[in-house]
């Protein structure tokens, strides 16, 4: 016979004794988690390792599609002063073996600048494209794990495949897919890392991928120095051959966003994840009855659609103004970002020390961005670093001495590289998860965009600096004023959809808007 009298539920985790209610999907994931451990510590380091090769395939061409130095065969002819395209073909030479370099291994040194840019500019435009079409799938279909090996899988492919170019059109086509493929790399890894920790350590995994986009940026100069003399298709192939590793390694070894499984009602994979990440302490009280007594599951989203998110995005007014607010301030930074290596590329130094320099001065950008994330109000940051930045810019445009004016631009460029890590972190904390992933994707969409435009004023401008950092701070100065309409994020906790977004902030008026 059944028992008529059936046994009592399990008693409550004593730490949850004193919740009378159940518990949102920030206090489930606050206590679940738990402290900080060596699980989630690997999980948002391999996942932060996606930026080392998103930097390197970034910064590549810098040494592959390089002009290399030539010398010239006739003493009457001088390599500095005399246009290699006036001489013939047999009064000079390269000073390196002609594989070094897609230049001289293609005869293109008299092509003009749109052939020898065709490739970085086919990069640059396919990760506009693949932002553009492909962020959404984070957060309405595929979700941020698979996108992120999808997006690594293609960019590093594209790149293996790479060495096989026997001209300049199909090494061009191939680094269009690499940077479609590469687009949302960073972003699918910085949303998903935070998103796997609790909000005491969410600062400290963000800025993870900051220091490993430095880190693979440095790498290049290195393995250009230990290559030298050897054929560009090298250098493709050792950084994109492990890149294809990391695409395994992540597919089989990191978990899923359990915030994104939640909006999208996958509740035994969400709750796979949480047991799996929960500390040894925790994971013997998330039982089912935990999660059907203390878990407030509360409406979750079913929708499908690959562009649902960028409907939400639209649909609601207070969104689609932070998102405005947010991609103008990117792209004044990014034009700071992008345009000044392109100046400092003009310098009196040899190419690996050019590179290394521009690099390591990104480095201290990242420990302030770090500091001032922890310490400070993300407005009053993202004003004062755009304001030093876009200051520093323009007095460099008007200053003689060549020591100074190179401080000042390279005070400029830490200055706008701190901006945009915060802001980045800023935007992730703007937005709900159901369109996280999508709006931090369109905020470096943004400095793309402004990147493109960077280096074109430095060409415009080599004869007069104003037109180019003039520019370029005058642009910083006022764009990142725009914070002003945003609201302060700092301490809160995450967000998961846009209703929660609404009735947690208050703000009737603006959300009804």
């Amino acid at each position: 016979m059944t028992d008529p009298n059936p046994p009592p539920s399990p008693p409550a985790p004593p730490s949850l004794a004193a919740h009378r209610h159940s518990l949102s999907l920030d206090d489930t994931i606050e206590y679940c988690i738990g402290p900080f451990r060596w699980k989630q510590l690997l999980q948002s380091t391999i996942l932060s390792l996606s930026w080392f090769f998103d930097s390197q395939q970034t910064f590549i061409s810098v040494f592959t599609d390089a002009m290399p130095k030539w010398s010239c065969k006739n003493p009457t002819c001088n390599s500095t002063t005399t246009n290699i395209c006036h001489l013939p073909k047999n009064s000079w030479s390269w000073d390196s073996p002609a594989r070094t370099s897609i230049i001289s291994e293609w005869s293109l040194e008299c092509a003009g600048p749109i052939i020898t840019g065709l490739p970085a500019s086919s990069f640059f435009s396919g990760c506009l494209v693949g932002g553009f079409l492909l962020a959404t799938l984070a957060d309405s279909s595929v979700g941020r794990k698979n996108l992120l090996v999808l997006s690594s899988l293609l960019m590093s492919i594209a790149g293996v495949l790479t060495p096989v170019s026997n001209n300049v059109w199909i090494y061009a086509g191939l680094r269009f897919i690499s940077g479609f493929g590469r687009a949302n790399m960073g972003t699918c890894a910085f949303v998903h890392a935070t998103e796997l920790v609790g909000k005491k350590w969410r600062e400290r995994v963000g800025i993870f991928g900051f220091v490993y986009f430095t880190l693979g940026f440095l790498s290049l100069p290195i393995i250009a120095l230990l290559l030298r003399g050897c054929s560009w298709r090298l250098m493709y192939l050792c950084t994109c051959v492990p890149c294809v590793l990391y695409s395994i390694l992540v597919y089989f070894s990191v978990h899923e966003s359990p915030r994104w499984l939640f909006i999208k009602g996958r509740k035994e994979e969400f709750k796979k994840t949480l047991t799996s990440l929960a500390s040894p302490e925790r994971r013997s009280t998330l039982t089912e009855s935990f999660f059907m007594n203390y878990v407030e599951w509360g409406e979750i989203s079913q929708e499908r659609n690959i562009y649902s998110a960028l409907k939400i995005l639209i649909k609601k007014s207070w969104a689609l103004r932070r998102l405005a607010v947010v991609i103008a301030v990117s792209f004044g930074i990014g034009m700071i970002y992008y345009g000044t290596p392109s100046g400092l590329g003009n310098l009196s130094f040899n190419l690996y020390f050019s590179v290394a320099l521009t690099a390591l001065s990104d480095l201290p950008s990242t420990f302030i961005a770090f500091i001032l994330i922890r310490k400070s109000n993300r407005k009053v940051s993202v004003i004062g670093l755009t304001l030093l930045s876009g200051f520093c810019s323009a007095m460099s445009a008007f200053v003689r001495w060549k020591t100074v004016k190179m401080v000042l631009e390279l005070v400029s460029f830490c200055s706008g590289c701190a901006a945009f890590d915060v802001l980045l972190m800023y935007a992730l904390e703007l937005f709900p998860t159901c369109v996280r992933n999508s709006a931090v994707t369109m905020a470096r969409e943004a400095a793309l965009l402004g990147g493109i435009l960077g280096p074109v004023l430095v060409a415009i401008g080599r004869r007069n600096d104003v037109l180019a950092y003039g520019v370029f701070g005058a642009t910083t100065l006022l764009c990142g004023f725009f914070v002003v309409w945003l609201p302060e994020t700092k301490g809160r906790v995450l967000r998961d959809t846009m209703e929660e977004e609404e009735r947690k902030d208050g703000k009737v008026d603006e959300y009804n808007a």
